[in-house]
């Protein structure tokens, strides 16, 4: 498909909203206008991409009415991509099509953003900053699991196993200080853990290699 094969399903779907519609004025690729009416502006490319949103974004110190539009996906790819396109365009205010055999899809019209502040994700976000020792992350780290408060508190446990063979979750828990030491030993999400009794847990070989492999934080977690 042609950036140019986007036009003509545009240019029906807007004047069958009463629009008189123009291709290629002033630099935007289409522009349609009705009575009095603030124009309407849609930009037009191949992908979802940076510069076209760019592009809708700067058409927008013209007319609140802007959209950008791209031929239409399918499969769960496309689904994802469409989902996350919506989120970002609400966000910049843009409007949102896509064109499928001729057809116009409208996925979100522009208009002003109000982002929603979601409470119990900041306390989430809070408590796990105030209850990770120290820093053991490196932004954009890739090669690494992330080193979060859990995962801390489960080589905390590992670190006392290690030492003293086995433990009951209420004395790691009044031991160690770790509210969650019941249902990290019980879970045992790592595969770190094992059950050598009833109530009584001992460290697997993963275990101690995972005192290996987080040797720092460990050191860190020691210190």
């Amino acid at each position: 498909m042609r950036e140019t094969e986007l036009y003509a399903p545009v240019k029906a779907f807007l004047e069958a909203q009463g629009y008189e519609v123009k291709a290629e004025v002033k630099d935007c690729d289409v522009v349609a206008v009705r009575d009095d009416a603030e124009p309407v502006i849609v930009e037009l490319k191949l992908q979802l991409s940076l510069t076209l949103l760019l592009q809708g974004v700067d058409r927008q110190a013209i007319s609140d009415h802007v959209y950008v539009c791209v031929p239409s996906g399918k499969g769960a790819r496309w689904r994802t991509q469409i989902k996350d396109a919506v989120r970002l365009c609400r966000r910049l205010g843009l409007g949102l099509l896509s064109v499928r055999n001729g057809v116009v899809l409208a996925h979100i019209d522009p208009g002003p953003y109000a982002p929603r502040k979601f409470k119990r994700r900041r306390d989430l976000l809070l408590r796990e900053f105030q209850n990770r020792v120290g820093d053991p992350n490196t932004g954009g780290q890739v090669k690494r699991k992330i080193i979060t408060a859990y995962r801390q508190d489960a080589l905390r446990i590992a670190m006392y196993l290690s030492d003293m063979g086995t433990v009951k979750p209420a004395i790691a828990r009044d031991t160690l200080g770790i509210p969650k030491a019941a249902s990290i030993l019980q879970a045992d999400h790592y595969g770190w853990f094992e059950r050598v009794e009833r109530g009584v847990y001992g460290l697997r070989p993963h275990g101690v290699e995972a005192l290996e492999t987080y040797a720092d934080v460990v050191a860190l977690l020691k210190a």
